[in-house]
């Protein structure tokens, strides 16, 4: 069991509120995603989950008991972090059973773990090997080991792909969700990078500044988000943004379009704009363009689509994609 619950829960340094004050409700098995733009929070709150850090005030409680002032050894947490935090002079046995030696199980019990973790994590052919003769994935999957053989109550995971490149980081991105389908144990995620977010939770949370601008599932924050910062940071690339004359036209302060939610012609359409790069991959074509009266825009087109630097375009919105903000930066129903 790993129900985890957030009551009012504040850090602070100093006289500077980093995390103002947080409610939030993990439910068992879930996977959570914490994102945002750096210094938002979301390592922070992991770490007082974990207890890493003191909490200021606020309770945290798993499966119903606040441990708010327990011992990280006492939560009965799991963290694999940024760094490996392997040590280079064991092998990946020894890596991966050092929790279990130093909790004082048996040899029969150390081995049934260390074997199980190696074979849900592809390392049976590796636990002779040391950490310096590993890829950065391998390692990654080593400190995962060291974290699953500890059968947590949940796992906490504080941007573990940031020091992989693009291809691995897919890669270990399909493995850690395969992984939480296989085990089913609670696990909270942080990362900055929202197609990680979109692409493997089951929950995503929001943050900016220490507070929680949105939580839900990533494609209800896709089609529907609160405010204009959670609209701005989900989907990829980000929603253009609109004000002046077309923002009046659709009785709002400013309104929002995904670059995926345009009717691109060469012909007519509500909103001429010049081609000013055109990025052709394919499976899709990018569009950077200067819109007429409305500035710099960017339009995600299926497919290759025959345009280049200089076009004359016209991009007409999708009406019931069109997303309205106030003043605030609050949404408004969608016209």
């Amino acid at each position: 069991m790993g129900a985890i619950r957030l009551e009012k829960v504040k850090k602070t340094f100093g006289t500077l509120d980093v995390i103002p004050g947080v409610d939030l409700d993990i439910n068992d098995g879930e996977f959570v995603v914490f994102v945002g733009p750096s210094g938002c929070g979301k390592s922070t709150l992991l770490r007082l989950i974990a207890g890493l850090e003191d909490v200021t005030d606020g309770k945290i409680l798993i499966n119903g008991t606040d441990v708010a002032n327990e011992a990280p050894a006492k939560r009965g947490l799991s963290m694999v972090f940024q760094s490996y935090a392997l040590y280079p002079h064991m092998t990946v046995y020894n890596n991966i059973a050092f929790g279990l030696k130093m909790a004082g199980e048996s040899k029969e019990v150390i081995e049934e773990k260390v074997q199980s973790a190696a074979k849900i994590l592809n390392l049976t052919d590796y636990l002779e090997r040391r950490p310096g003769a590993l890829s950065g994935g391998q390692r990654q999957r080593v400190a995962i080991g060291r974290a699953i053989v500890r059968n947590p109550a949940a796992f906490l995971f504080d941007e573990p792909l940031s020091n992989l490149d693009a291809a691995l980081r897919v890669n270990m991105r399909l493995e850690i969700t395969g992984l939480h389908q296989e085990l089913k144990t609670t696990m909270i995620y942080v990362t900055h990078d929202q197609v990680e977010a979109m692409t493997m939770a089951d929950k995503i949370v929001v943050l900016q500044a220490g507070r929680v601008e949105q939580v839900g599932k990533p494609m209800e924050l896709y089609n529907n988000p609160t405010n204009k910062f959670v609209a701005g940071f989900i989907g990829s690339p980000k929603m253009n943004f609109l004000g002046g004359e077309l923002a009046k036209k659709y009785d709002c302060h400013e309104i929002g379009i995904r670059p995926e939610h345009f009717a691109v012609s060469t012909e007519k359409g509500e909103i001429p704009a010049t081609v000013k790069i055109a990025e052709h991959l394919g499976a899709e074509t990018y569009l950077h363009v200067e819109a007429d009266g409305l500035g710099p825009m960017t339009v995600r087109a299926t497919g290759e689509i025959p345009l280049g630097e200089h076009d004359k375009i016209f991009l007409t919105p999708e009406q019931d994609r069109i997303h309205r903000f106030d003043a605030q930066g609050l949404a408004l129903a969608k016209s």
